[in-house]
């Protein structure tokens, strides 16, 4: 086949949905078959589910990133630093920020998500949102300097040592798990009084981990609350302004540091290009492709599989995105290859929320699991996707000891 009539699949993403394509359809397909372009706007991935450790300041950031060149193999796959400006898809190109538009014959979209405000004024303004490596770095500096400036300002505010957290869900809560952790260790730095730092979270529900058992979130509330933390839950925010909170029955909260874990939306370039979506996410096909388009993938944050036992979307993970990944990487072969396109149904393994130090909770399988015995799951959790993507050397180099 001659080199340019080989088809080029073109991934805009190199998140879990993004990686684990790239990784499978080096093994689906030769070569000499097709022609895959990655395109990401870092020439790294990192792990978005080990951000709230170092946003808190209990792991370096370093640690949840790795060099794509490390991880993939490049001389099998054309990888682009370049941040995605537009899907064009009527022409069969993406237009990037710096080196021009590529053109593809079959388009895998795992752009990942941005911050869900569900409308609230000031958030993009006021409150620390963005899920990165930066984002986590930036996060960790903020809290630390409010510490280290308590002896030397005398106009400290009621709030620069109070920690708001937004949303009760698994990121919120894995955060102020891992931040109550941090807390005593910064009081023992900076000589501050324990009882001066106040920690809430706050959410909308009527519930913390909203749809999880309700016996594990009563366990991990408790221990929060032990540790210091103050749950107002069924208390939606309302505003976030530059000295704090303002809560749905008019409470403020003072405060300089306000941590937004409310959830996801999809990434606004699938809105901008047209697809039909909710919240910047697409309903896909039961194969995994957008409506109406035989050449478009969408798997990660940005696509919508509903859940049809519950009647509601199953949430954006990374077990289902790397699951998905697995399934388009197969279906991609199967268009090009020939052969039926398989339908995807997500196969949940089990949910862990880690909840600083080694106290953890979850359900694999039918059973629940509390404290270090979650932990020690989270961590093997954690550790299998770095052994799927770079077998045992990535997990020697990047994993957590279970024990």
């Amino acid at each position: 086949m001659d080199l340019e009539r080989k088809p080029t699949i073109l991934i805009l993403g190199a998140g879990y949905g993004g990686m684990v394509t790239a990784n499978q359809l080096t093994k689906e397909l030769g070569h000499n078959e097709v022609n895959v372009t990655l395109v990401n706007k870092h020439d790294y991935h990192y792990q978005t589910t080990w951000l709230h450790e170092p946003a808190a300041g209990t792991m370096e950031p370093d640690k949840t990133r790795m060099k794509i060149s490390d991880v993939l193999d490049t001389s099998k796959i054309n990888f682009i630093e370049d941040s995605v400006v537009s899907i064009n898809r009527e022409d069969k190109q993406v237009e990037l920020e710096n080196k021009g538009s590529v053109d593809y014959d079959y388009l895998v979209v795992a752009l990942g998500a941005q911050a869900e405000t569900f409308g609230v004024p000031g958030v993009y303004e006021y409150a620390y949102h963005k899920w990165t490596v930066n984002g986590a770095r930036e996060i960790k500096d903020h809290i630390e300097y409010q510490f280290s400036r308590y002896h030397n300002n005398e106009d400290m505010r009621n709030g620069d040592l109070t920690f708001v957290v937004a949303g009760a869900g698994f990121t919120g809560m894995e955060f102020i798990g891992e931040l109550t952790e941090r807390v005593p260790k910064l009081c023992e730095k900076y000589d501050v009084p324990r009882e001066k730092i106040k920690m809430y979270v706050i959410e909308a529900a009527p519930t913390a981990l909203p749809g999880f058992d309700p016996e594990l979130v009563e366990y991990a509330m408790n221990l929060l609350e032990n540790r210091g933390v103050e749950f107002k839950i069924n208390m939606p925010i309302s505003e976030v302004h530059e000295h704090g909170v303002t809560l749905k029955d008019g409470t403020e909260i003072n405060t300089n540091t306000v941590v937004w874990a409310t959830g996801v939306r999809g990434n606004p370039i699938i809105e901008e290009a047209g697809f039909e979506s909710n919240r910047a996410r697409v309903k896909v096909d039961k194969d995994l492709r957008a409506p109406d388009h035989e050449d478009v993938f969408i798997i990660g944050d940005c696509s919508l599989v509903i859940n049809e036992e519950a009647d509601r979307p199953y949430p954006p993970t990374a077990q289902i995105a790397m699951q998905q990944a697995v399934t388009c990487a197969k279906n991609l072969r199967a268009l090009i290859k020939g052969g039926d396109l398989e339908e995807f149904t997500p196969d949940i393994k089990g949910t862990v929320a880690s909840l600083g130090g080694k106290e953890a909770i979850g359900i694999v399988g039918n059973k629940k699991l509390f404290g270090t015995s979650a932990n020690f799951m989270k961590k093997m959790i954690d550790n299998r996707y770095l052994w799927i993507l770079g077998g045992p050397g990535l997990v020697m180099k990047k994993g957590k000891n279970p024990f």
